[in-house]
């Protein structure tokens, strides 16, 4: 599927010149021109953006603001600052909101495109790091969570691994041995009483109903499985 891009750019001349460019390197794009008309946009649209062209000075709402609200909802998606400042505090700031790049009018369209692809290179790199399924979501590269409520946590290293170890066997049953042996030295005494306090955690992340798991499931005598 194409990537979809979303510009938010007041100069509608520029906005429709990008778009064209955008277009003809086999992108699909979205246009708004306000600070308020890309804010409705977004909310409608915002799972299927994969990246965001944003313009700082806007008639309403400025592209900081409009980058903050961005990050809060999406973190992962990749944005993109065009505007005609050119002063290191404006870079700065930007930078600092989690944008990704940071482009000074006028531009070449060449380098644009070529920011845009490299991008959109990393984020789908980084997309196969996050494993999402019906109650959550797991990014192993930033050990982070969203749990069955939409709650974002950072796990440890240890817990992660164990994710990894049931969610990438989906449906297999992991016995407490084979958790143990991957997780642990042998000198750390593991016991199988911490790895069942681990999946009791991960019920209550990942479960609307902690006594009636949907997902990680304990085979009596045996270990642990995940299914989705």
């Amino acid at each position: 599927m194409n990537s979809t891009i979303f510009i938010v750019e007041d100069e509608a001349n520029l906005a429709n010149t990008i778009a064209l460019n955008l277009k003809a390197e086999g992108y699909q794009t979205l246009i708004a021109s306000s600070g308020k008309e890309a804010a409705s946009v977004f909310e409608r649209t915002m799972n299927g953006m994969d990246l965001v062209m944003l313009d700082v000075m806007l008639p309403d709402v400025s592209g900081f603001e409009l980058c903050k609200q961005i990050k809060k909802t999406r973190p992962e998606l990749p944005v993109i600052f065009l505007t005609a400042k050119n002063q290191s505090y404006d870079k700065i700031e930007g930078l600092k909101l989690g944008a990704d790049d940071y482009i000074t009018k006028p531009f070449d369209l060449e380098e644009l495109l070529l920011r845009i692809r490299n991008l959109l290179k990393r984020a789908n790199i980084a997309a196969e790091e996050v494993f999402k399924f019906r109650n959550g979501e797991i990014n192993f590269s930033t050990f982070e969570i969203s749990t069955h409520n939409g709650e974002r946590m950072r796990l440890s290293k240890r817990e992660m691994g164990l994710l990894e170890l049931l969610t990438r066997q989906a449906n297999k049953v992991i016995s407490r041995d084979e958790i143990i042996e991957k997780l642990w030295t042998p000198d750390e005494n593991a016991s199988s009483r911490t790895i069942d306090n681990y999946v009791l955690n991960f019920r209550k992340y990942f479960e609307p109903n902690p006594k009636e798991p949907q997902h990680f499931h304990s085979v009596r005598g045996v270990g642990y499985k995940f299914t989705d």
